[in-house]
């Protein structure tokens, strides 16, 4: 006698009712990491649902009790780097779309950002209308501690930041929490955990949005870098990364002291093109800096850092990346200059 193996549950779980259009992120095991198949399945949605006069509201919520979602899928990326083939180029040009889906979506587009929200949890969360953080919530882009940098469109949203509170989190890597994402204006409302399964279900249940989140939004917690915002104002001014380092390390304070240290074990190539990809960001549409954020994805991937970065982190687990070259004096313009302006043959918006 045989027995058949039950069907494997979709990587992303659609669904309308009440006028809501449903979109759960369902790999709770790797905390929703995204896959090629989980963008497009959210993009497809929002496409059906855009001029859908049945849908007057999507919801997004994450399965599992560790994250809404803690990124790509970095153990995917490394294999197409081994690989040598295109998947890496063709998803980040996928997720990029669905970013900017998100962001001109004309309907409210309701994200619960609880637990770990990182690197493309930001995409799918950060340029959406009503941005919902909890008590659980960590938010961060750490991709300079892997060879890469903030995409996703995240320097449009770290270079809108107060002051230069984007610039440490884009160099450092580091999340914070509920607090210092809505002062940050990465999210709009906190909401208290005890709260989430409540206002999710009557969410769910239609009516109008901003009522509903009204309803159970709180007093956000401190926010936990509103006293490192003197130092962090002072110290990231600098164009050149090198000058921001010498004055976190010259700074009286114990904590920029840490953040040079911080930046200074992350890849010093990425380390260059995130400040230098969050300036230009500064004056640029999300758009574009979208297209922007394609043509450094796709240049990352042939230099060595991401592949050593991802073995460090994730594969051997050794915590020890040989980046290259492996100090910021070695890293010239002329190789940043290359890496934001050089366009690859496909294009996110044509």
């Amino acid at each position: 006698m045989t027995t058949t193996e039950p069907p494997a549950e979709p990587t992303v779980i659609t669904s309308s009712s009440n006028g809501v259009g449903r979109i759960e992120l369902n790999r709770p095991k790797l905390i929703n990491a995204l896959s090629q198949e989980m963008v497009g399945l959210i993009d497809d949605a929002l496409a059906r649902w855009r001029d859908d006069d049945v849908i007057t509201s999507v919801l997004v919520t994450g399965r599992g009790d560790r994250g809404l979602c803690a990124g790509g899928d970095i153990k995917a990326v490394y294999n197409d780097l081994v690989a040598g083939t295109n998947e890496n180029a063709r998803f980040w040009n996928r997720e990029y779309k669905m970013n900017h889906a998100i962001s001109v979506f004309p309907k409210p587009y309701v994200v619960v950002m609880n637990g770990i929200t990182m690197g493309g949890g930001v995409g799918i969360s950060g340029h959406g209308s009503h941005r919902i953080v909890t008590d659980s919530t960590k938010l961060g882009m750490p991709e300079t501690g892997i060879g890469l940098f903030p995409d996703v469109g995240a320097t449009h949203l770290l270079a809108n930041a107060p002051g230069e509170l984007g610039t440490h989190l884009a160099l450092t890597g580091q999340p914070v929490g509920p607090g210092a994402a809505v002062a940050l204006r990465l999210a709009d409302h906190y909401v208290p955990e005890a709260d989430i399964d409540d206002l999710i279900a009557d969410l769910a249940d239609g009516g109008d949005v901003q009522t509903v989140i009204d309803r159970y939004a709180a007093e956000p917690p401190e926010n936990e870098l509103a006293d490192a915002a003197a130092w962090i104002n002072e110290c990231y001014r600098g164009e050149k990364v090198e000058d921001i380092l010498a004055a976190l390390a010259a700074h009286e304070n114990p904590d920029a002291n840490a953040a040079a240290e911080l930046i200074g074990t992350r890849a010093p190539t990425s380390v260059k093109v995130t400040l230098a990809a969050l300036r230009k960001a500064a004056h640029m549409t999300l758009a574009e800096v979208l297209e922007q954020d394609y043509r450094i994805a796709v240049a990352m991937t042939e230099r060595p850092d991401l592949r050593e970065g991802i073995r460090a982190q994730v594969i051997d687990k050794d915590r020890n990346p040989r980046w290259s070259p492996a100090t910021l004096a070695e890293v010239d313009d002329a190789t940043i200059t290359g890496i934001l302006t050089t366009a690859h043959e496909e294009k996110v918006f044509s």
